[in-house]
């Protein structure tokens, strides 16, 4: 939804030229006329209700009627807009009258009753799940992402097609975003990367999933998009040619062995370059998918033929190949996946897949519309039988991780953990098939077979050899579950698991038994606020604070802010309403993470006692956002480590020196920490500099540069910077790795 003072007007294409369209001088919109609207729909379903479609055209133009949008069109081009989107997708006759229809009752004085008396209870019951979820956008700040997101999975796993229209018009929107404020525009631009792309790739729409984060990507990091858009056009220039080449190659090839094929090219979007340059550690130059040529065949066989040929002519680049069509991703993305160094010596990203794969892959479920027993719909038989299980699995899933209750933002961070993931295939002893996300463990794996094995699981065996819980599953692993009676799930379990499903499982059965450490955490960090404000927590009563956020104890209140619901510093707001901003500002200021016994506020798991001594080690830096485990050092207390530390590999055969962490809310909500960032660079005049220049823009504080392994064309640079968390630290990273002077950027130790 949109409201009519939203954006609005003609849908510009994504820039890839690094021009910004919101530069683009406002035109008249060009929108749908009725006729053509009914046109495209009867292109694909000859036999829809013509009549409906032009009562809901006209009905939804008469409602908003002189309503105008931010842009100063009028507003009933939107809902249009969206209906023509809907075509691009062959929806059905409902869900085209319901884009028409969807924000009418939100926005004019039509009722739900209106609508089912002229258009039937099907229409109106879909206009009305549309309408209850964008007013979810208009509530409080704090609440809203978390109950939005809870609310409308529950939604749209009853019926799709309510997430259908919903992208539609949220892409709508996205298209026309540059008609608003700028913070309102970042708000909605996240929103839209955070919750809407993301469901839109649970559905398997890649189409518009690339859209939405390539419109919220320009939004959100503008300079970064530019230097990413920047590079791009300087390989295609000294690429392009040798790349055009690919394409008449790879079908020439595949002629001579008689397989009927159609290549196409494509270059990877900005977005997707920037998330890669934040997960890998690798510089601009090193990425070998930035094109990628898509092999389209006439059959499955054909498939496989072609991925011989292919492996025949070109050598393939080992631990590169993925057969999606054997084993397909949860939305039912079906293809093969390989990289070889193809002709000219480049590497070069092949998709091999059939015509039906394909439209799949970009239409998601949308793709599964179409005739049968005589009436135009979803086919869900079908949908199943083209990937092996039904796409809309996805959601239930996410319905029940959210319907595990808890805290709100919890549940979100949970459910975006299903959405947001590669995946690994692993196997039950009796054969069957668990999909589950990359870097899952075997907690991850009991709990997707079932909850109460979860539950039981005290041990693993995976491959026949008994493995800690922590160990990370691999493709083609065979997992057996060890099961003991039910017993008390220990907290520090939530760091052996990925999956929003484990997660929210074990956070159902711990949430009663830590209320009594979020008190101590939560106390502990209202009394520094106030002493960091000068003030003293002994001298006031809690009472205000407590009729202020409706705690009817004073340990609810502390638990309240142990959970990082109540900032520390509001509650002293609340104590003290004249409070001087200098002192204000000192309250919330981030505290920085330092050893001793003070890091027992911020880390917490292991089974810990509240007096141990920790210590964070200077060989990887953990930062909050990290997955951290602890190792036990005699009269030194503990050392935190990141899991991937290469230090780690001395203790292997030590298990019992092994505690498993985990960050506690305020270390995630209100801390800063150092860490090193080591890059190689260009030597030239400025580059420095400018690499400063950009982690400065990136939030980042430089408390310390050395420069080292100095050579004629390069240089090594360490950069000490004070970072929020670990997303912070590979948001900078990636903005280095963009740079055009940079070469390499890795994490080092402080």
């Amino acid at each position: 939804m949109a409201a009519p003072t939203e954006a609005a007007g003609t849908a510009p294409p994504i820039d890839t030229t690094g021009t910004s369209s919101s530069a683009t001088a406002h035109k008249p919109p060009r929108y749908l006329r009725q006729y053509e609207l009914i046109d495209r729909v009867k292109a694909y379903d000859p036999s829809a209700d013509e009549a409906l479609l032009n009562r809901a055209y006209v009905y939804a133009m008469r409602m908003h009627g002189s309503q105008l949008r931010a842009s100063g069109d009028p507003y009933f081009a939107h809902p249009i807009e969206v209906a023509g989107i809907l075509t691009e997708y062959r929806m059905d006759t409902a869900t085209i009258c319901t884009a028409l229809l969807h924000d009418v009752i939100e926005d004019t004085n039509a009722t739900r009753a209106d609508i089912a008396a002229m258009f039937g209870e099907e229409i109106a019951d879909l206009v009305e799940g549309v309408t209850k979820l964008s007013k979810l956008e208009l509530a409080a700040e704090h609440a809203r992402q978390a109950e939005n997101l809870r609310r409308f999975i529950l939604a749209i796993s009853r019926d799709v097609r309510v997430l259908i229209v919903k992208l539609a018009d949220r892409l709508h929107n996205m298209r026309t975003l540059h008609f608003l404020k700028p913070e309102k525009r970042e708000r909605i631009a996240r929103e839209t990367l955070d919750i809407y792309a993301r469901l839109a790739r649970t559905i398997g729409m890649h189409r518009i999933t690339s859209e939405l984060e390539e419109l919220a990507f320009e939004n959100l990091n503008p300079v970064a998009r530019d230097a990413v858009v920047r590079r791009l056009a300087t390989l295609r220039a000294s690429q392009g040619p040798a790349v055009a080449m690919v394409s008449g190659e790879v079908t020439e090839a595949l002629s001579e062995a008689a397989v009927s094929a159609r290549v196409v090219g494509r270059e990877k979007t900005p977005y997707s370059i920037w998330r890669k340059l934040q997960r890998k550690s690798v510089g601009f130059s090193q990425l070998s998918d930035i094109y990628a040529f898509r092999v389209i065949v006439e059959s499955e066989d054909d498939c496989y033929r072609a991925l011989g040929v292919i492996h025949r002519v070109w050598s393939m680049v080992p631990e590169r190949f993925k057969d999606y069509i054997s084993t397909p991703k949860r939305n039912n993305y079906r293809s093969l996946h390989t990289t070889v160094v193809g002709p000219r010596g480049l590497r070069i990203e092949l998709q091999i897949r059939t015509e039906e794969m394909d439209r799949v892959a970009e239409q998601g479920v949308a793709a599964h519309w179409r005739y049968k027993d005589k009436s135009y719909g979803f086919d869900a038989e079908a949908a199943e039988l083209s990937g092996g299980r039904d796409p809309l699995l996805s959601l239930g899933t996410l319905a029940q991780v959210l319907n595990n209750g808890g805290d709100p933002d919890e549940a979100v961070e949970h459910a975006k953990l299903e959405m947001f993931l590669d995946h690994t295939f692993v196997f039950t002893p009796k054969g069957q098939l668990i999909n589950l996300p990359k870097g899952a463990m075997p907690l991850d794996f009991a709990y997707a077979v079932h909850t109460d094995i979860g539950d039981t699981t005290v041990g693993v065996k995976i491959n026949g050899e008994l493995k800690p819980l922590r160990t990370p599953l691999q493709n083609g692993d065979v997992v057996e579950v060890i099961r003991g009676p039910k017993r008390v799930t220990p907290p520090d379990w939530r760091s052996l698991t990925i999956t929003g499903r484990a997660r929210s499982a074990i956070r159902r059965h711990i949430r009663a038994n830590e209320r009594e450490e979020f008190v101590r955490l939560g106390r502990a960090g209202i009394e520094h606020a106030f002493v960091r404000a000068g003030k003293n927590l002994a001298e006031v009563s809690l009472r205000p604070a407590m009729d202020r956020f409706a705690a009817a104890t004073e340990e609810d209140l502390y638990e309240a802010a142990g959970r990082a619901r109540i900032p520390p510093e509001q509650v002293l707001e609340a104590l003290y309403p004249g409070l001087k901003l200098e002192e204000k500002a000192a309250a919330g200021a981030r505290r920085r993470i330092e050893d001793g016994k003070s890091a027992r506020l911020f880390v917490r798991g292991g089974g810990l006692t509240p007096g141990v001594s920790l210590h964070f080690a200077s060989c990887c830096s953990p930062v909050p956002g990290d997955r951290i485990v602890g190792i036990v050092q005699p009269d030194e207390g503990l050392a935190v480590h990141v899991i991937d530390c290469p230090r780690l590999a001395e203790y292997e055969d030590r298990e019992e020196l092994w505690r498993d962490l985990h960050w506690t809310p305020e270390a995630e909500t209100a801390t800063i920490s150092r860490a090193r960032l080591t890059a190689t660079i260009r030597n030239a005049p400025g580059v420095l500099g400018q690499a400063c220049t950009l982690i400065g823009e990136a939030g980042g504080n430089i408390v310390n540069l050395r420069m080292h392994h100095r050579q004629a064309d390069f240089f090594d640079a360490d950069f000490d910077i004070d970072v929020k968390d670990a997303k912070h630290l590979t948001h900078i990273a990636a903005a280095l790795r963009a740079c055009p002077s940079v070469e390499e950027v890795e994490r080092g130790g402080g």
